[in-house]
């Protein structure tokens, strides 16, 4: 046996214990990860004294049988953990401070909705067949319960506080939206109600979940309304009660929000209540003189123009040739499909409305009226391209604004990430203490996935979380039983250069998961 120092594609170095059998080398112990030579260096003394502690002063002889051994060891292993990914959410989910909540049930259903969203009976099957782990479905429900009713509030503050330290200290920007949930039911209650559906599910009863979001996605905050309110009417009620349990000082943050969450009403709210905001314009619904002022411009990228408006308010309209060109495209697929409508005769009167490109229709005609495409209009749309406006009632400089404006689109991720990869709908509980919970269990679940994803960048792995999660779960842990001990030891292998560009992953922490690696080379 020796020591050996492994460059990893991540930068640092891994420091092993190594020894050859039949041809190849084997890494019968890791001793750490380093990227100074000092520490480099420690390490490599800590696996000479191993080594010399573990070397057997006499050769094996008298008919040794390699073959006879390894089929000993094998006829003992009692289980196969496909549990890689497991160990690193554990451990993301301990620094977040999650661990907080005694109960391991969580963590358990945490991780299976990142690893492998289903109903909660087919999790059950999962955390048994993949982590030995065996829950009835009474004790899960049972526990939903104590989370929703509970729990949930210290899941908050343990994601708030966590958000506060990564960011130093502050939060800087909190962005708010509202995506819709839909259950596979139309029966209505107190919570479940028929809404304007974001999921195109009409028939579908819905719940309206507000969500607040840190800059880079990390989820603050949540609150669940009935689904046949107005999203626009819950967006300051939310931020006066996240306000209200972290005393937070209004200083210390920025609302950002999309024009659609923006009524006259909640601009009022925010300023009477003393929010720093930054809101998406709708620059086509502003006064006529607004309009011939913002028409009139330099269309110039990078180049940002001010207008005060009357309320005190700073307009700030910027223009981008890549929103351009996407607004041409749109308006010329919104055309192809008003003029297949017109062929077929199916436009009339009614079509004539502002409801999207069925604005750019008109009523010609005295005696026989019909409806045409109006090539006037398609010019006058034509002269909005690339154009996009904020408001803001902060003095920080226009280019600053329309950055932190454009961190919406990360949250927007977070929002597809809570909705696609974790499923966190259609839901199938029908209490509000059961829809709490799964929401709940969905905004853990939410936080430890975007940790990871921070972890990833700072670690250098070069994986998305989805892939890091893929090829996680092809690594497994052997556990083997020991009789004459009265004890089972546990090795976790990593067989494939892509799993082996995980490894830093597996020493986040000290929390407990393997007794050592074994790496094949």
């Amino acid at each position: 046996m020796f020591v050996r120092v492994k460059k990893n594609r991540s930068g640092s170095n891994s420091v092993l214990v190594v020894r050859k059998a039949s041809g190849r080398y084997l890494v019968v112990k890791s001793l750490g990860v380093a990227t100074d030579e000092k520490a480099i260096e420690s390490l490599r003394k800590k696996g000479e004294e191993w080594i010399r502690l573990h070397t057997d002063p006499l050769p094996m002889q008298f008919g040794f049988d390699e073959r006879e051994e390894a089929r000993r060891v094998l006829d003992n292993i009692d289980f196969v953990y496909h549990d890689g990914a497991r160990i690193i959410l554990n451990q993301v989910y301990h620094l977040i401070g999650f661990d907080e909540i005694k109960d391991s049930i969580l963590r358990d259903l945490v991780v299976a909705r990142i690893c492998e969203p289903a109903s909660k009976r087919s999790t059950l099957e999962y955390l048994k067949d993949y982590f030995d782990e065996d829950y009835t479905l009474n004790k899960v429900y049972y526990y939903l319960d104590k989370l929703g009713s509970k729990q949930k509030n210290t899941v908050r503050c343990i994601s708030v506080e966590h958000t506060r330290k990564i960011l130093g200290g502050k939060i800087g920007l909190m962005f708010y939206d509202c995506p819709s949930l839909y259950f596979e039911t139309s029966n209505e209650d107190r919570l479940r109600a028929k809404g304007f559906s974001k999921d195109g599910k009409t028939a579908e009863s819905q719940i309206i979940l507000g969500l607040l979001v840190s800059e880079d996605g990390y989820p603050l905050h949540y609150c669940i309304h009935r689904g046949d309110r107005h999203e626009g009417r819950t967006m300051i009620p939310a931020v006066n009660r996240f306000m209200k349990i972290f005393k937070l000082d209004k200083k210390d943050f920025i609302i950002v929000a999309d024009a659609g969450l923006m009524s006259k009403d909640n601009v009022k709210l925010l300023k009477e209540n003393g929010y720093s905001y930054i809101i998406g314009a709708r620059i086509k619904s502003e006064t006529a003189k607004i309009k011939d002022w913002i028409l009139s411009l330099e269309k110039k990228p990078g180049t940002y123009h001010e207008y005060t408006k009357d309320t005190g308010d700073r307009l700030i309209i910027g223009y981008s040739e890549a929103r351009a060109k996407n607004d041409e495209y749109n308006r010329e697929r919104g055309l192809k499909k008003l003029r297949k409508k017109f062929a077929s005769g199916k436009l009339t009167k009614d079509s004539v409305n502002k409801h999207g490109y069925n604005r750019l229709l008109v009523l010609s005609g005295t005696d026989e009226v019909t409806v045409e495409i109006s090539d006037k209009l398609i010019e006058e749309d034509k002269r909005w391209d690339g154009l996009k406006g904020y408001v803001t009632n902060t003095d920080i400089d226009a280019s600053l604004v329309v950055d932190q404006y454009h961190g919406l689109s990360t949250v927007e991720r977070s929002f597809r990430v809570s909705k696609g990869t974790l499923e966190m709908r259609p839901m199938f509980h029908f209490t509000p203490k059961r829809i709490g919970a799964h929401i709940c269990m969905c905004f853990v679940a939410m936080k430890v996935y975007k940790e990871l994803e921070r972890i990833c960048k700072e670690k250098k792995i070069g994986m998305s979380v989805d892939s890091v999660i893929k090829v996680a779960k092809t690594i497994v842990t052997i556990r083997v039983n020991l009789p004459n001990l009265g004890e089972k030891y546990l090795k976790t292998i990593f067989t494939t250069e892509k799993q082996r560009m995980l490894e830093p992953l597996f020493h986040l922490t000290d929390y407990p998961q393997t007794d050592g690696i074994i790496t094949l080379l």
